[in-house]
């Protein structure tokens, strides 16, 4: 759990994130918004990718909340989804710099935890081998991963949360057709 200043020092980060690019962010610029000193930063971040990372991890924390009560892939991807879109230019920023790996592995975990919810929940009560299991949940993750880079990539212009969602409606009945044939064949 962040303590405040972890949090302050997070919201001043995002705020001079949505105005500017990573590379044009210092150390300074963080503690002069937030009114804490160098050392107190240092204390806290060991630099600005392990700040980074702590967002990140935050952020998958809350998601993993978030989706635990969640039934449907629609719902766990709107809870993925709702810190890219809420800051949407910070992501965009982190995700054009040198730090665009730390954006992509958590993209890559979150949208493996939160099939992995989906098709556990999905798949309960029946018999659907594990290889079978696990081999449906890759898929769908790198959907979800491909489709979330791909926007990324080309400036987050649509509405992601309503393609999803459209996606998932198209593809309604698919996930539990899959989950039934691999229970069949046992």
């Amino acid at each position: 759990m962040l303590s405040l200043t972890d949090k302050a020092i997070i919201e001043s980060f995002l705020k001079l994130l949505d105005e500017r690019p990573l590379n044009k962010i210092t150390v300074k610029d963080i503690v002069e918004d937030c009114g804490v000193n160098r050392n107190t930063f240092y204390y806290h971040f060991t630099d600005i990718p392990s700040l980074i990372e702590a967002i990140v991890k935050e952020d998958a924390e809350r998601i993993a909340l978030e989706c635990d009560g969640v039934d449907s892939l629609p719902g766990c991807l709107s809870a993925a989804l709702s810190f890219t879109v809420s800051h949407r230019r910070a992501v965009y920023h982190i995700y054009s710099s040198t730090s665009r790996d730390i954006i992509e592995q958590y993209l890559m975990d979150i949208c493996g935890y939160i099939v992995g919810i989906f098709i556990d929940k999905a798949s309960s009560g029946m018999h659907v081998p594990d290889e079978d299991k696990a081999a449906i949940i890759q898929f769908y993750k790198c959907e979800c991963f491909g489709q979330i880079i791909d926007w990324l990539n080309h400036g987050m212009n649509t509405d992601m949360e309503k393609q999803f969602f459209r996606i998932c409606e198209l593809g309604r009945g698919i996930t539990d057709e899959m989950l039934r044939r691999s229970a069949e064949k046992q």
